[in-house]
């Protein structure tokens, strides 16, 4: 199966364009999941309550100093299996290209839906892996191994979007992209929001 790109634009400027659309519509207690160097942070509005979940300790100085930017942000050092807040704590989750590479993404997702307050939103950016029998999901097949080891943790074979629906969410709006890849492969992206 041959896959066409539905775009020029790469991953990263489509993030950045997600970015820019979705995050400054976020209000109250916002978890971003797996936030990094805080990216993030620049795209939501003053008065968000920004709480910075991330496991890797290379990430954390720099995170620290942007949490401090932020009056009322908060900085968890904890993995997305185990997210330490009570239930029903947070009005919105962040997932931006992290829930390719958490250990467990059901149980990520189980505790996503656990800390989101009713009517709370997972928003997400991801890319996900290619159809059965296509060029880019060979690749990606044979690229698990080795980014699984050398891009913190990634699985580029995972289909992501269909464990956000089957998370116990009300209601999943979706919307599917093909950005160009490498080796002639195109890279499946999707990008939604999640109501619980």
């Amino acid at each position: 199966m041959t896959l066409r790109p539905t775009t020029t634009r790469t991953i990263r400027e489509l993030r950045d364009a997600w970015r820019r659309s979705v995050l400054p519509g976020l209000r109250g207690d916002v978890l971003d999941l797996g936030a990094g160097f805080g990216i993030a942070a620049d795209d939501l509005s003053a008065d968000v309550i920004w709480i910075a979940l991330e496991p890797s300790r290379s990430a954390l100085r720099q995170l620290a100093v942007r949490v401090e930017e932020r009056p009322g942000s908060r900085l968890l050092h904890a993995a997305a299996e185990d997210i330490p807040l009570p239930d029903a704590s947070v009005d919105a989750v962040i997932a931006s290209t992290v829930l390719c590479s958490v250990r467990d993404q059901r149980r990520a997702l189980a505790e996503v839906v656990r800390v989101l307050r009713p009517g709370g939103r997972l928003v997400y950016f991801e890319h996900v892996t290619g159809p059965p029998r296509s060029w880019t999901r060979t690749l990606q097949v044979a690229y698990r191994p080795i980014s699984r080891v050398i891009d913190s943790g990634c699985d580029p074979a995972r289909d992501t979007g269909a464990a956000i629906r089957g998370a116990g969410f009300r209601s999943v709006e979706q919307r599917d992209e093909l950005a160009p890849g490498m080796l002639g492969s195109v890279d499946p992206l999707i990008e939604g929001t999640a109501i619980r």
